[in-house]
């Protein structure tokens, strides 16, 4: 289980974990992909952190693929989140401040394929969402992926 310590400038004791997640959406812009998360039970969009030497693409390709087994084309960034106010604290001891980049991708090969990192997955519009279980933050990287609006959003706080 995972603390969330809120409190001015919390990011500061730990350190800083920088992930990828993608937004894989319909062709018609109506559904997104979502996967039930197997530790906690949680929906939330495909993604994970970075491991050293690969860049934000071949990240989030990685990630998605391991919990869904689509093979994807990342084409855009939609946002970027960070809240130096918050601390994710493990039970290891280990405190981080994320930084996220969350994409748009596109479906190039692959089926649906359930593991125990996500047991369950499905596209959903954005009107079922809102009766998910869904942390925090997966609820603005999702309200964030429906509009086409072109441009990336920054986003300095999210608690």
């Amino acid at each position: 289980m995972v603390d969330i310590i809120k409190s001015e400038r919390a990011g500061k004791n730990g350190n800083l974990a920088v992930g990828c997640s993608a937004a894989i959406l319909t062709e018609n812009r109506e559904h997104i992909l979502l996967i039930k998360r197997g530790d906690n039970g949680k929906w939330a969009v495909p993604g994970g952190y970075m491991e050293p030497g690969e860049n934000f693409s071949e990240a989030c390709a990685r990630e998605v693929y391991e919990e869904t087994g689509l093979r994807v084309e990342v084409k855009r960034l939609i946002c970027v989140y960070t809240d130096p106010n918050i601390l994710f604290q493990y039970p290891d001891g280990n405190g981080w401040q994320l930084v996220i980049l969350h994409f748009e991708a596109r479906v190039i090969d692959g089926e649906l394929l359930p593991s125990d990192e996500s047991p369950e997955l499905n596209y959903f519009t954005l009107e079922e969402v809102k009766g998910l279980e869904i942390g925090m933050l997966d609820r603005f990287r999702i309200a964030d992926s429906f509009p086409d609006q072109g441009i990336t959003i920054i986003r300095n706080e999210f608690g």
